[in-house]
């Protein structure tokens, strides 16, 4: 699918899980744009809806202040998860200090940090109502199985303990820094990340699973988007659902002895052609620091570092 000019309109999703003054919901709210105001609050060279009404979040398509206003009086807290296993570790310095400047800046975050050496984790200074706590995990010798290993432990900790906690997640990659704001714009149901390899490229280039033996697949004619699952997030019910779904997949293509092509992002991928995302991030929300520039992306706000993969990655 791709990037082409859209209508001269913003779908904003705004939801909030707290029953405060009798609001539990805030419904869609359709924001309509004058030709002459398109330069500050409009986006006519990418995609801002997509078919089933979901809004993309690009710099141009949302007003930052209103936005924090609204979510600022649920007084929400937005849990994040990541995992830092092996040689990642050396990764965490730069994604927590650069979140502590960029991400979710005056609303509470919870840092739920999973790591086979909490020793590793580096002393970062937490902002106001920011804090971090350091879960000790096994080591894996496979990048693969910790990839898909994190599906499970997502939905326990969710089920176990963020449901009465927290009223969003996002889950991230370790292996990636903030650029710039990363706020409550970002905030649905259902979220996921427009990959960023895949944002200007025909259906036909994604690289789904196309093997029929594995509930990863997709046919060829279908799909959306291509996301990524470095990042993806939404209300704590959907995101227990989504890994949920996901475990009891890679489970049983595991039982099959089956491993669909890209892992957990293959199930992801999957759960969002028949669970649609209630809105999308576009890749200004995950870059890759050797990725060339493109037009559309004003603004790098968070993306993956340049690395050696075969250096990193025990399997390799």
């Amino acid at each position: 699918m791709r990037i082409r000019q859209s209508s001269n309109f913003f779908l904003l999703g705004v939801t909030a899980g707290l029953p405060l003054t009798g609001l539990i919901f805030f419904g869609y709210t359709t924001i309509w744009f004058r030709s002459q105001q398109m330069d500050n609050f409009g986006r006519t060279d990418v995609v801002t809806l997509t078919p089933w009404l979901a809004p993309v979040v690009w710099t141009g398509t949302f007003d930052s202040k209103m936005i924090d206003s609204i979510y600022k009086h649920q007084n929400i807290t937005v849990a994040t998860t990541v995992f830092a296993l092996g040689k990642y570790t050396r990764f965490l310095k730069d994604f927590l200090e650069s979140a502590e400047e960029h991400y979710f800046d005056g609303f509470r975050v919870h840092y739920y940090l999973f790591t086979d050496q909490p020793e590793a984790v580096p002393e970062v200074k937490m902002g106001e109502n920011h804090r971090l706590t350091v879960r000790k995990v096994p080591s894996l010798d496979r990048w693969q199985d910790i990839s898909m290993g994190r599906m499970e432990i997502l939905e326990k900790l969710i089920a176990d303990e963020l449901m009465h906690e927290a009223n969003y997640i996002f889950c991230l990659d370790v292996d990636t820094k903030f650029y710039g704001r990363w706020g409550s714009e970002t905030l649905g149901n259902l979220v996921g990340v427009i990959h960023p390899w895949f944002f200007d490229y025909p259906r036909e280039s994604f690289t789904y699973e196309r093997r029929p033996e594995s509930k990863a697949f997709i046919a060829v004619g279908e799909g959306d988007y291509y996301y990524t699952a470095a990042a993806f997030g939404g209300t704590l019910e959907e995101i227990h659902r989504l890994t949920k779904t996901c475990r009891e997949q890679l489970n049983a293509d595991h039982e099959n002895s089956i491993e669909a092509i890209w892992h957990e992002e293959s199930h992801l991928n999957k759960y969002f052609l028949y669970n649609k995302p209630t809105k999308l991030l576009s890749p200004e929300y995950l870059w890759r620091d050797i990725n060339i520039s493109a037009g559309q992306i004003r603004i790098v706000r968070f993306s993956h570092v340049a690395k050696n993969n075969a250096e990193v990655r025990p399997n390799l």
